[in-house]
């Protein structure tokens, strides 16, 4: 049998007469690059602000920094770039030779009690005004009175409150109690706690607040539900939501309170009494009033040390927070 009998009954392929024409090739083009102004743009946009501290923060600092290894007085200010260098006689002679470290432990001392007083009202105004109720926005208003008052009218009125014969004096003698001094003397140390417990614990019932809006409803329902009686509620279910706003409010109202100096000026004007001369009060009278301008330089940096120290925990405390989160960066 020959081949051409074989393949005479199938079907013969016909070769296309076109041949295939090749897809023109793109050359492959690196991808631009992007120019250092166009790559660094979030960082130009960074110079006005950190211009702007630059010049209200480092270089003040830098300057009170230097202030305090001269010896600048009311003689040497007009040439003060000259003055005597005296390197660190200034810091010696703040922590030994002055009241710096009465006043160290006077400011810590009532911030600690002030806000250890403060919490504790906080969190019950803001559970009290928590779930609503008719008239509460009246109530959360009053709430906030201390609060948005300036320092220096607060100051004032209880000043006048606390005048011999005034007010509170008056109300106290007509129930047999005799008061004595409250603006001088030991009392006067009481009576300053009390004033900033007055103006500072509205602060601490705006975070409170912020932190009971965050617990979920059904945190809440939850817990009705397993029939949880009102302090276990709030132990084991409201107070965990609290811990880091209440954090936050003792830190900053403490470093306030550290820092205060209208209140304690205008209650007791200057010189104040022994027993309520704090930490800034006292920075202002070395240097405008004794005309030490390098000690009281000396004594501020010490008090930013001091400011710095719980600030540089908190903030370690909170990076430590975040790594031990699920979704936080170690």
């Amino acid at each position: 049998m020959s081949t051409d009998s074989l393949t005479a009954g199938k079907p013969t392929r016909r070769k296309s007469t076109h041949a295939a024409t090749p897809e023109p090739q793109v050359p492959d083009t690196p991808p631009r690059r992007k120019g250092l102004s166009e790559r660094n743009r979030p960082l130009w946009m960074l110079i006005p602000g950190g211009l702007l501290m630059v010049i209200i923060i480092v270089l003040p600092m830098l300057l009170g920094i230097y202030m305090s290894s001269l010896d600048l007085d009311q003689y040497s200010l007009r040439q003060w770039v000259s003055a005597p260098f005296i390197g660190v006689q200034n810091f010696v002679e703040a922590l030994t030779g002055s009241p710096l470290l009465h006043a160290i432990w006077l400011s810590v001392s009532y911030s600690l009690i002030a806000m250890v007083v403060t919490i504790p009202l906080g969190i019950a105004a803001a559970v009290a005004t928590q779930n609503a109720f008719k008239g509460r926005a009246l109530v959360r208003s009053i709430f906030l009175v201390p609060y948005v008052l300036p320092s220096f009218v607060v100051a004032t009125v209880w000043r006048t409150m606390f005048q011999p014969g005034s007010v509170i004096d008056s109300a106290l003698h007509s129930v047999g109690i005799n008061a004595g001094l409250w603006l001088n003397g030991p009392q006067s140390y009481w009576t300053l706690i009390l004033v900033q417990i007055w103006a500072s614990w509205p602060f601490v019932y705006l975070l409170a607040l912020s932190g009971l809006q965050s617990v979920d409803h059904e945190v809440h329902e939850a817990s009705a539900l397993d029939g949880a009686l009102w302090w276990n509620k709030l132990r084991y279910v409201v107070f965990p939501y609290l811990k880091g706003p209440l954090s936050l409010a003792f830190l900053i109202g403490m470093l306030h309170h550290i820092n205060n100096f209208t209140l304690p000026f205008v209650l007791f004007g200057v010189p104040a009494p022994s027993d309520v001369e704090l930490l800034p009060t006292l920075t202002y009278v070395t240097s405008f009033q004794s005309f030490r301008f390098g000690l009281s330089a000396a004594m501020a940096f010490i008090s930013l040390i001091l400011i710095a120290i719980p600030l540089f925990i908190y903030l370690r405390a909170v990076k430590l927070d975040d790594a031990e989160t699920p979704g936080g960066k170690k």
